[in-house]
């Protein structure tokens, strides 16, 4: 039984690489919501290098939550049934060592049974790693989807803004004060800051999407 242990502790820790991140970024989108609900015109020049702050984009992004909250409704369900089956078998071999311990089975019965239990778990954790790589390619996916509308967004609205460069940033600083120094943008003038804009402008274009695809 220690196979499904490792497991199921590689597909939490897939579950938290999708949605893990979310809760901590919670708190910070909530002082741009109203700002990212309205299109805000950039006050940068063209031909100027502005930044967006993909924590506050990811975070307010619809397309991005919706697709986080379908992915993550599949894996709760996924990990229910590993839940299930892996108590199933446990439960079983509990049964079995029990009537063993008690001389309720001959040998030849024991050995009979314990060869089923074996391929039981064989079979249980080959469904668990299906499910893995599963969960894996449903991220795989979502990331894709998401980076995709991003990118193409972005373009053309470089289109009309004409700006000589948009880097991407994390945020500047950790609520402990501590500077993510993996982040291009440590400080910047925050006219430079393009990201309620962008994020409006995609809010927007995927409302339209929705629509489409409804009508």
């Amino acid at each position: 039984m220690k196979k499904t242990t490792k497991i199921l502790s590689a597909i939490a820790l897939s579950a938290v690489v999708a949605f893990g991140a979310t809760s901590c970024k919670q708190t910070k989108s909530e002082g741009t919501e109203a700002a990212a609900t309205e299109t805000t015109e950039a006050s940068a020049p063209k031909g100027a290098i502005v930044y967006i702050d993909m924590t506050v984009l990811m975070a307010d992004y619809d397309m991005a939550n919706d697709l986080r909250t379908k992915v993550e409704t599949k894996v709760q369900e996924i990990q229910a049934e590993i839940t299930r089956r892996e108590n199933n078998l446990a439960a079983a071999v509990n049964k079995y060592q029990d009537k063993v311990q008690k001389g309720l089975m001959t040998r030849s019965v024991a050995e009979v049974e314990a060869k089923k239990l074996q391929d039981q778990e064989i079979a249980f954790n080959n469904y668990a790693n299906q499910k893995n790589e599963e969960i894996n390619e449903e991220l795989l996916v979502m990331n894709n989807q998401i980076n995709d509308a991003i990118m193409t967004f972005v373009k053309k609205y470089n289109e009309e803004k004409q700006y000589a460069m948009i880097i991407v940033s994390q945020g500047d600083a950790a609520d402990d004060g501590i500077v993510n120094i993996s982040a291009p943008v440590l400080t910047a003038d925050p006219s430079l800051d393009i990201t309620n804009d962008v994020l409006a402008g995609l809010n927007e274009e995927y409302i339209k999407t929705k629509n489409q695809k409804s009508e």
